[in-house]
């Protein structure tokens, strides 16, 4: 049974409306993401060059180590929307045709909104959750030691007996999947309203719940654009992460009606 505090949030996550789109409308968000970094691109660069650089320095200290790294990699993706908050400010700001600079995305980053930090330890959480059994996955059932990516290939990947790669897979899509469906329409809420963090979570599930086809395609962009960032020695990430901050902003603004708003 629902409890008072879960049945408030729902209320409120119910005040805000579905906007109906059609299943390529994903396309059209990194369109306006693209249009956004290139109005304003030294917020959404220097955000891309941090992250870049957290992923060189990832794979220094654990190019021995590919066991943990493949799960800390795929674990980035889960805590990505909290990284992005201040990129929603930007986007914010060019849609009001407000200024947008810098200081724009760094006054996002509020100490005295709590929301933010619960649920940005909430992500941080589940991505510590997915590498610690990704590791116990891959250094339990195999015989040889993943140091390298080759070894990663060679004994998890073109395996010839056993399902260990699909397992990691099916495991890591379980796992990212209500993480997905919690925060793609989430974070962007907790920074442009004053929602609770729950209501915010069942506004993004909704989301995703009706209108599945789109919400699966950006699902997969965002996964391909972002594995095609880290495949060029991480350096493509410093484009790609601001841009799809910023597409990101989009589909929340595109899906989620004001509350009292028509059409």
């Amino acid at each position: 049974m629902p409890n008072r505090f879960t049945e408030q949030a729902l209320r409120e996550s119910r005040s805000f409306g579905m906007r109906r789109i059609p299943a390529l409308r994903p396309i059209g968000w990194l369109a306006r993401g693209w249009s956004d970094l290139m109005h304003c691109p030294l917020p959404g660069l220097l955000h891309g060059l941090a992250l870049a650089a957290f992923g060189g320095l990832l794979f220094w200290q654990a190019r021995h180590q590919f066991w943990w790294l493949a799960g800390a990699f795929s674990g980035f993706l889960l805590v990505a929307p909290v990284l992005a908050t201040g990129l929603y400010a930007v986007s914010r700001a060019l849609e009001r045709g407000e200024p947008a600079n810098l200081a724009t995305a760094i006054r996002a980053w509020q100490p005295t909104d709590h929301r933010m930090i619960v649920f940005g330890l909430l992500l941080a959480l589940a991505g510590t959750g997915w590498v610690l059994t990704s590791a116990a996955l891959i250094t339990s059932a195999l015989p040889g030691q993943v140091n390298r990516p080759a070894d990663f290939i060679r004994l998890v990947v073109l395996a010839d007996r056993g399902l260990l790669f699909e397992t990691w897979l099916v495991l890591g899509a379980l796992m990212a999947a209500p993480v997905f469906a919690s925060s793609v329409m989430a974070m962007p809420m907790l920074m442009d309203r004053r929602v609770g963090v729950l209501a915010a979570v069942f506004t993004s599930w909704r989301a995703v719940m009706e209108h599945p086809a789109p919400m699966a395609l950006w699902a997969l962009l965002l996964m391909g654009l972002t594995a095609l960032g880290m495949a060029t020695v991480m350096l493509g990430l410093v484009v790609v992460m601001p841009w799809l901050a910023h597409a990101s902003w989009h589909a929340y603004r595109d899906l989620v009606k004001t509350p009292g708003e028509q059409g």
